[in-house]
């Protein structure tokens, strides 16, 4: 199998020991870029493609170094989260000179070959706990070429692969070429409505429906449902979400994954406002009806996954 080995991409981070999105023990690589802005997002930073600072004021210990390297001068204490984002190109200068990490680059330019060195480090692992290598965002479509070339060189090693996906592209030689090398699609479905979907996403769900379809007849896949109070945690949303995935192929499996804050505080780093506000938790009460809505309909339902 040919792969291009020198092929660039732009990654914000690799998790090593993951027991979570897919079997066994695996290691998830993050890709930049996201046509969706979920309101609930937990990875802010990875929804545009360009690299970005965040800022942690609680590690800055006002050495001032920054302000000396930034060659744009976006670096000030009177600017609103200290940096000025129309000014900042993201060059990371003043990442590299801060002692403390509390400014931070998000979004490196690495090839093929330098994300393959990382993921061999744990092919023993991968082995013996039957995992592999989980592909996630972002959404990796955006990045559809680089993400081919990685799963390609991933299959070539024998480790299983997976992906998290919106489904959301408009490009059929995504569709194509991706799901080919794929031995587990981990699909977020996050309503069937489409004025709720455009309301808290910012796109349409005919488009990702649309390719859902195509891609459940290239690779086993598995529904994921972020279930968010206020959005879909109820249950004529769960029913209309069981009905959409029954018209799937293959797709025997649902996974409720609660609403958490867990990247809550990355929206201060970047600057920006957290559209969730105080949404409180499911309870356990709650996401066990939802789970008897699930089953109710045929599928086989998990908790979190």
């Amino acid at each position: 199998m040919e792969i291009n080995y020198d092929l660039e991409g732009i990654v914000f981070d690799i998790q090593r020991f993951s027991i979570h999105d897919g079997p066994g023990i695996r290691t998830i690589v993050f890709l930049k870029g996201c046509p969706l802005a979920c309101w609930w997002c937990c990875n802010p930073e990875a929804q545009s493609i360009k690299p970005i600072m965040m800022y942690q004021i609680g590690r800055c210990i006002h050495c001032g170094l920054c302000l000396s390297v930034c060659p744009q001068g976006a670096l000030s204490a009177q600017n609103p989260g200290f940096i000025d984002r129309n000014k900042c190109i993201a060059c990371g200068e003043c990442a590299k000179i801060c002692p403390t990490e509390a400014l931070v680059l998000k979004g490196k330019t690495m090839t093929i070959k330098e994300v393959m060195d990382i993921l061999r480090k744990d092919e023993a692992i991968y082995r013996h706990s039957n995992g592999g290598v989980t592909i996630s965002g972002g959404e990796a479509l955006v990045q559809h070429e680089f993400t081919t070339e990685l799963l390609k060189a991933c299959q070539v090693n024998g480790w299983h692969t997976a992906m998290e996906t919106t489904g959301y592209t408009t490009s059929e030689q995504a569709l194509n070429e991706v799901f080919t090398y794929l031995d587990l699609v981990l699909m977020d479905v996050k309503s069937g409505d489409d004025e709720t979907h455009k309301k808290y996403t910012g796109v349409s769900n005919a488009l990702i429906q649309q390719n859902a379809r195509k891609i459940t007849e290239k690779a086993r896949t598995v529904v994921r449902v972020p279930t968010i109070p206020g959005v879909n945690a109820d249950e004529k949303s769960f029913r209309n979400i069981c009905d959409f995935a029954a018209t799937l192929s293959g797709v025997d499996t649902i996974h409720i994954l609660p609403y958490h804050t867990y990247g809550e505080n990355k929206y201060d780093l970047l600057g920006r406002p957290y559209r969730m506000g105080k949404t409180p938790s499911l309870t356990q009460n709650q996401i066990e009806i939802l789970k008897d809505v699930v089953e109710s309909k045929g599928f086989h339902c998990i908790i979190g996954g």
